[in-house]
């Protein structure tokens, strides 16, 4: 149960963090999310759902190993990676020991692959990140598949709502987020990613997260798409983190937490060790209003 003062008034939310099986390429997630929330929703709350088990669903990956490394992939893997991320920027961007260690190990042919992706479909700034380049995630995929982000999560968000209302008779909001990292300074929000909610200022790539990483500014995942409601960036923000918070990590927080858990290589990951996971790609949140006295 998460609490937020307003004015007044104490703003409580309470969260529904929802199990499914692993979402393939081809499924219907769109009918998986009513069967989900069907039980659990009701007018009003909030259906936060995971822009990655929408993108897998659709089909929106890459197999990287049919990338083949350019010189500046590379330099990127050997140098700025493994270098300048393992021994400097991880230490002032404050990452974990543990990060720190594994970019300093970071595998050279699968990383070199990954950079090349990278570049091409997200550009140089975006790939000088060492991890989640402007929402291409590797996490809960198999082999060397990994997810692109969402070109139209509005669209989606809507007709997600409009197959709940139709189907449930019942007005439920639409949010869509991810992971990735929106950073706050009072009430300025920004993100490395290209695109986030309106309101929120975007781009800037490995640039952007350095500073809000490197001044301990407030990180919340990024919401993409909000329909139904005309609730603030900031409220958005919160439902978004409180989405996340409920969810958890599924076979693991980074590629290398999801080898370790099956016992493989990090390119070895099968759909089939995954189905064996629990997925929560859908968060309800329900929001309960108690007057302070």
């Amino acid at each position: 149960m998460e609490k937020r003062s307003v004015g007044l008034r104490i703003v409580r939310f309470k969260t529904f963090a929802i199990g499914t099986r692993y979402w393939r390429p081809g499924d219907d997630y769109e009918a998986a999310i009513v069967k989900a929330v069907r039980r659990i929703a009701r007018d009003k709350d909030v259906v936060v759902i995971s822009e990655k088990a929408i993108s897998i669903a659709i089909g929106n990956i890459i197999d990287e190993s049919r990338f083949s490394p350019g010189l500046m992939a590379h330099v990127i893997t050997r140098i700025w990676i493994r270098t300048l991320w393992g021994l400097l920027l991880g230490r002032v961007c404050h990452l974990s020991l543990g990060l720190t260690r594994r970019l300093r190990t970071f595998p050279v042919r699968e990383g070199s692959r990954h950079k090349e992706a990278a570049l091409r479909v997200a550009g140089f700034l975006h790939a000088l990140k060492p991890t989640s380049e402007n929402g291409i995630d590797v996490t809960n995929l198999p082999y060397a598949f990994v997810s692109l982000p969402l070109s139209n999560p509005a669209e989606i968000a809507e007709r997600i709502r409009t197959r709940i209302r139709d189907d449930l008779r019942m007005d439920v909001v639409v949010l869509i987020s991810d992971t990735d990292k929106t950073y706050s300074w009072r009430g300025f929000h920004f993100s490395p990613r290209s695109q986030a909610l309106k309101g929120i200022r975007t781009g800037g790539g490995f640039l952007t997260y350095v500073v809000g990483r490197a001044f301990k500014l407030r990180p919340r995942s990024t919401p993409l798409a909000l329909v139904g409601s005309n609730a603030s960036v900031e409220t958005a923000l919160l439902l978004a983190e409180l989405a996340h918070r409920a969810r958890g990590y599924g076979a693991g927080r980074t590629a290398w937490d999801m080898a370790e858990r099956f016992g493989t290589k990090i390119d070895s990951v099968s759909w089939e060790m995954l189905d064996g996971i629990s997925h929560y790609p859908i968060v309800v949140v329900r929001r309960i209003d108690h007057i302070r006295l």
